[in-house]
């Protein structure tokens, strides 16, 4: 029995997200759209040489946080097609051996979806218990001391009804009740209709909010004053978000959301957005039976130092803490992080490179990182963030910029003289038909990567073993499946640096420096500066 057979095909699969706003646009209105997605299905199957790739919202909203606020969890926003070009976007997907995830944005609604404007317009409403209300304190204020996200109070003021609801977010997005058992046979519905329309998986948007301390007690202060997330929110950071995220009951959702999965065949998968940094913790979302959670979204890589020893720290407590026979995974950019290559550099993007399509577990590369898209600077006039407006330094449309597919004036993403956010001022050189022209480019080495990955049952399925006996400036490690072994190597200085491999014969099969692939190596492994290299 091969690999490929003993192990889930999320296991297996390097999973390309797609921000489907920026991607390809082809109506010419500025935004990307599905028919785009299907436009370049072949850039995805053959041209780079994914295995799956993940959609961020398209449903239909009022886009107060684009797309993230969801007014109808069954259909297609207008903007980018209709249900029919879903179904022809899943067929194509198919056709091309790919794997199609959609975000499931279940902690909240749109403040237009029905089911709201049902709940906020009596206290007798049906649907009331359908959203979180609570009445004010005796001093008309906030029911407790939660907090928004995106600054402020987690709690609005409903001048009609004189309670507050509860909005994790913006006040745009009103969380739903998922005590109650309408709210979540409703929400599992919503995934069905998706399911019958052959999605293969789910990404969870914001998956441990959806359960509180049903008593609603406040949330401690938070005196040691580290991020609840991989970066600083300012006053959110003031607590420990104990109380309004993660109550233990979340386990109980996730283990329905799991057998619903398993009702279909071929397997399908749930990921799930958690900003958790202890591992242990972490590994208890893929539940004790390893029935919850395909992959509890591991975040790890975002937060760890860019040195040896900070990498590795994150990779071995990963290993040590996740249950025996969990899949690890791994990210390392986002549609709400600063752009990989703006993060770390020319070398360290290089480098995440590697390590990303080299480490155990299944990764997820952000669309555009493979051409080493930078952080863009929007123009106060041209920011459409809603974060960007309180909070400029927050914000994320720089790294939700349109792709960059060629050198022309719009980047190849659309006809339209404007798009919806301005393209990266890098795109006459980082876009996809110079770099394919180019050897040395960040996107051939994410298709060399992805080439040896793809044919490697130690890269896909093997173990991990990290090597010791190396200088400290160094990660290595050891992929292992069978008699296949595969040796990855990284560098994080500017001088070159040897290591002792003896036992271990064979060649560079990709290197960060392309100068040195085919290279033979012996007793000793030679690193340029910087360089990340895989021996075979």
């Amino acid at each position: 029995m091969s690999d490929r057979e003993q192990h889930k095909w999320w296991q297996t699969a390097a999973v390309y997200q797609v921000y489907p706003r920026s991607f390809r646009d082809t109506t010419g209105d500025g935004v990307g759209d599905l028919q785009g997605i299907i436009d370049k299905m072949d850039y995805l199957s053959d041209t780079l040489g994914v295995d799956a790739f993940w959609m961020s919202p398209f449903y239909p909203s009022p886009m107060a946080d684009f797309g993230y606020d969801v007014s109808d969890y069954c259909d297609v926003h207008p903007m980018f097609g209709d249900l029919s070009t879903f179904d022809q976007l899943v067929a194509c997907a198919h056709e091309a051996g790919l794997k199609v995830i959609i975000d499931f944005v279940p902690n909240h609604s749109s403040d237009h979806h029905p089911w709201f404007i049902e709940s906020r317009s009596s206290r007798e409403n049906p649907r009331r218990d359908w959203y979180v209300w609570r009445d004010p304190k005796p001093d008309g204020s906030p029911p407790n001391n939660w907090l928004s996200v995106f600054g402020g109070s987690a709690w609005e003021l409903d001048d009609r009804t004189g309670q507050y609801y509860l909005h994790s977010f913006l006040k745009e997005q009103p969380d739903l009740n998922w005590r109650n058992p309408a709210v979540k046979a409703a929400m599992l519905d919503n995934m069905r209709f998706w399911l019958d329309r052959n999605v293969d998986g789910f990404r969870i948007d914001t998956a441990l909010f959806i359960m509180k301390d049903p008593a609603a007690r406040d949330n401690p202060p938070n005196a040691g004053g580290s991020p609840h997330l991989h970066k600083s929110l300012g006053a959110y950071d003031a607590q420990v978000h104990l109380h309004d995220q993660g109550h233990a009951d979340v386990h109980q959702v996730f283990r329905e959301v799991r057998a619903l999965l398993e009702e279909y065949e071929p397997p399908r998968m749930a990921s799930g957005e958690m900003h958790v940094f202890d591992w242990y913790e972490l590994g208890s979302y893929y539940g004790v039976e390893l029935d919850e959670l395909s992959m509890p979204t591991n975040f790890g890589l975002l937060e760890a130092p860019w040195t040896a020893r900070g990498i590795r720290g994150v990779v071995d407590g990963v290993e040590a803490a996740i249950p025996q026979r969990a899949w690890p995974n791994y990210v390392l950019g986002s549609h709400d992080d600063e752009r990989l290559a703006t993060r770390l550099g020319e070398h360290g993007s290089r480098q995440a490179a590697v390590l990303l399509l080299t480490l155990r577990g299944s990764p997820t590369l952000y669309y555009g990182d493979e051409l080493g898209m930078r952080e863009a600077e929007i123009p106060p006039d041209r920011r459409q963030d809603p974060w960007s407006m309180t909070e400029p330094s927050l914000g994320r449309d720089g790294c939700r910029t349109p792709m960059q597919w060629s050198p022309e004036p719009a980047a190849g993403f659309t006809s339209a003289h404007e798009p919806w956010l301005p393209v990266g001022g890098d795109h006459a050189v980082r876009n996809v038909r110079c770099q394919l022209l180019d050897p040395d480019s960040h996107l051939n080495l994410y298709r060399r990567l992805l080439s040896l990955r793809r044919g490697s049952a130690a890269l896909r399925t093997g173990s991990y073993l990290p090597v010791d006996r190396v200088p400290p400036e160094c990660f290595v490690f050891e992929r292992s499946q069978g008699t296949e072994r595969v040796l990855v190597a990284v560098n994080f200085t500017p001088e070159p640096l040897s290591i002792d491999t003896s036992g271990f014969a064979g060649r560079i099969a990709v290197s960060t420096h392309r100068v040195s692939e085919g290279n033979e190596v012996g007793r000793a492994l030679h690193l340029l500066p910087y360089e990340a290299v895989v021996v075979v």
